[in-house]
């Protein structure tokens, strides 16, 4: 058999998850399937993302897609649980997402959650975090913060959207000075919302490429620790504990170590603009969906 690993994202994203997969698991066969003519998925409704998620996985699996990574937190958030539930057969195709192995990493007390707006509006990230701690909720939302107890503390979850950072990040304008702005916007707007936030989240896969912005930002305006998640390495590393439960899905996968990159706009513009996720550069296949 040569089946392959799929990682698919809506736009550039997912290839900081890719990348860290490929660090951790670099054996194996991966097929990359970015949907940029139609990206960002992050304002769009339920329907249209599941729709598009879908046809993105249909696409990997006839690939040869054995598994498939859904690094997009917004479809993870809006179409992967029904993907899961009436879409696939499992005995031939898993699917995965992003959201649950960040959450299981997530420590602390105070939480913030930066991400799309489809993200936020979906709540995956609270009804995650409920979950996995098994809290009962005793608050109610305000301004997308839910409080739950567990014993005699309190775990407060607060969330922010970020729309001008996907543009920002895309058009290479991330690390220049007038991302300033933008990142002083939405911190701000989230530290007004809950100052004690202890754990951040960044709930998109391109909020990395922020990262030094957000810690500059952290040590001028905290007067404390802030621990900030990032999705790659735990993602790769929760993939890792996948495969080795799953050996039964882990001994189909071809180990070549290649790499093949599908994207929906024109491969030149897939290849220059991946240049500012991946650190070499790449040949990418026009495809439709």
């Amino acid at each position: 058999m040569n089946l392959k690993i799929g990682v698919f994202d809506s736009g550039y994203g997912g290839l900081t998850i890719l990348d860290k997969i490929r660090q951790h698991l670099p054996f194996y066969d991966y097929i990359y399937l970015g949907d940029n003519a139609r990206a960002p998925y992050g304002s769009r409704s339920f329907e249209v993302i599941y729709r598009y998620t879908l046809e993105a996985v249909r696409r990997l699996e006839a690939e040869g897609c054995r598994i498939i990574i859904l690094a997009c937190n917004t479809a993870s958030a809006k179409a992967l649980r029904t993907i899961q539930q009436h879409d696939i057969d499992p005995s031939r195709l898993r699917v995965l997402g992003v959201i649950r192995p960040t959450v299981e990493a997530v420590r602390g007390q105070y939480i913030g959650v930066l991400a799309t707006q489809g993200t936020v509006q979906s709540e995956s990230y609270v009804l995650e975090l409920r979950k996995q701690r098994q809290l009962q909720q005793t608050g109610s939302d305000v301004d997308s913060g839910v409080s739950q107890r567990e014993g005699g503390g309190m775990l407060h979850i607060t969330q922010q959207a970020c729309p001008m950072w996907v543009p920002l990040i895309e058009s290479g304008e991330h690390l220049a000075a007038g991302a300033d702005f933008f990142v002083d916007k939405y911190l701000g707007e989230l530290w007004r919302k809950d100052p004690l936030i202890d754990t951040l989240i960044l709930g998109c896969t391109h909020y990395p490429l922020l990262l030094p912005k957000i810690d500059a930002w952290i040590r001028a305006h905290v007067n404390r620790q802030v621990r900030i998640v990032e999705q790659g390495h735990i993602v790769a590393r929760s993939l890792n504990g996948y495969l080795s439960r799953h050996g039964d899905i882990a001994s189909v996968l071809s180990c070549g170590g290649t790499c093949r990159y599908l994207t929906s706009e024109q491969a030149d513009t897939f290849n220059r603009s991946a240049g500012i996720f991946l650190a070499s550069p790449i040949q990418s296949e026009h495809i439709d969906l």
